[in-house]
């Protein structure tokens, strides 16, 4: 009876010994996870874009006059001084060619114009004819006045006849001049280019820098004809910088004057600092990279910070900015790789003991690493980072070993 007993003992030990092997192989491991506290701190939310540098005032120097510009001997980057320094020299262009039609209407133009002044030969002539005779009228009425043979009235008559006859002379004489002009600019049409013909150094033209800075951009260098207006260089002060940063409208609504911006990926060791000025009140289209359009605005930011920081930046350089929006000291906040969706809620899992389970949240602002919770959690609570498809409510979690 003993050895029975013990016989019993043993085989049931055995068989619970075997149960609890097979109850322990197939109980579900601990999930391994990352983990996050929630905790009070400052949180800062920023908007986020690339912009650029230009000068603050960029003055374009255009051709005063159509002609023929000479070769402009300024670099990039050369300095200038207001009404001192030479930019560019232009000289007077030249006749163009003419085409059967209107060579055929110069050559009218000069016959009509000789015909004129044919014509006003003639007048000058027959008025000298007229004169001649009315002085020669006036000498004998003058001498039959002296022996009172003739009145004084006709005396007068005849040098009035004299003094019209003087002035219809010099009214010939000018018409005359006036017939050989227009013959000289008929004529003048006529003329064709002469390649290689040098002008008159007091017809060159010279065009001077309006400021005092530095070149900055050429926008013609070579000789060519140029008409008037036409732009040639581009002149600034590059001490004189400010960013342009070009936001969605709908990020650019939040953004207000004096907003500090933080200014990286420059080229420098340490972030640049500086001050919302301006936010532009016209937006316009841009297409991005996807080309999806999307409606952008201008935001002007000044620099802060002393030029020597920023001294090696020059007009057109790219920038990463950072605009603050908003900023809370104390906030209750999370990573926001904790949270997830549920039912349209936000939520979170939080862990209690080995065990998580899900808690709704209120979630406040988020700058995209840190989100501000409302409502649902507290303080020193520890909660599961990026849960993935195998955590649910009530699932045994340990920390992840680094």
């Amino acid at each position: 009876m003993r050895k029975k007993l013990l016989r019993k003992i043993v085989i049931g030990a055995l068989l619970g010994a075997l149960g609890l092997f097979f109850v322990y192989a197939y109980l579900p491991d601990p999930v391994p996870v990352d983990l996050a506290e929630v905790s009070r701190g400052p949180l800062e939310v920023q908007v986020r874009d690339e912009g650029y540098t230009r000068v603050h005032d960029v003055y374009v120097v255009s051709a005063p006059v159509t002609g023929y510009l000479l070769r402009i001997n300024r670099e990039v980057g050369d300095e200038v001084s207001a009404g001192k320094t030479l930019v560019a020299q232009m000289l007077p262009a030249s006749p163009a060619f003419l085409d059967k039609r209107g060579r055929t209407q110069a050559l009218a133009a000069i016959q009509s114009a000789e015909a004129a002044l044919n014509l006003a030969h003639a007048e000058r002539r027959d008025a000298e004819a007229r004169l001649a005779f009315a002085r020669a009228d006036v000498r004998r009425i003058r001498a039959m006045a002296v022996k009172n043979y003739v009145s004084q009235s006709e005396l007068e008559r005849a040098e009035l006849a004299l003094d019209s006859a003087v002035a219809a002379v010099d009214t010939a004489k000018a018409a005359e001049r006036a017939r050989a002009g227009d013959v000289d600019s008929a004529r003048a049409l006529l003329i064709a280019p002469e390649p290689g013909s040098v002008s008159d150094p007091k017809d060159i033209v010279q065009v001077t820098a309006p400021v005092s800075g530095r070149v900055l951009r050429l926008q013609q260098e070579s000789e060519r004809v140029v008409l008037a207006g036409t732009p040639l260089v581009e002149i600034g002060n590059a001490a004189k910088l400010e960013v342009v940063v070009d936001l969605l409208s709908r990020d650019a609504v939040q953004v207000e004057p004096g907003a500090p911006v933080e200014f990286t990926s420059w080229g420098g060791d340490r972030p640049l600092s500086g001050s919302v000025r301006l936010i532009e009140p016209f937006g316009f289209t841009k297409f991005s990279a996807l080309g999806i359009e999307e409606q952008r605005v201008n935001v002007i930011v000044d620099f802060t910070e002393p030029r020597e920081r920023w001294s090696r930046l020059g007009h057109g350089y790219r920038v990463d900015a950072a605009i603050r929006i908003w900023r809370g000291e104390d906030i209750l906040q999370i990573p926001t790789g904790a949270l997830f969706r549920h039912r349209g809620d936000w939520a979170v899992f939080r862990v209690n003991g080995e065990r998580v389970e899900r808690v709704l949240v209120k979630v406040g602002r988020n700058n995209g690493l840190q989100a501000e919770i409302l409502d649902g959690l507290e303080n020193g609570q520890v909660l599961v980072l990026h849960p993935s498809e195998r955590i649910s409510d009530g699932v045994k979690v340990q920390q992840r070993q680094q």
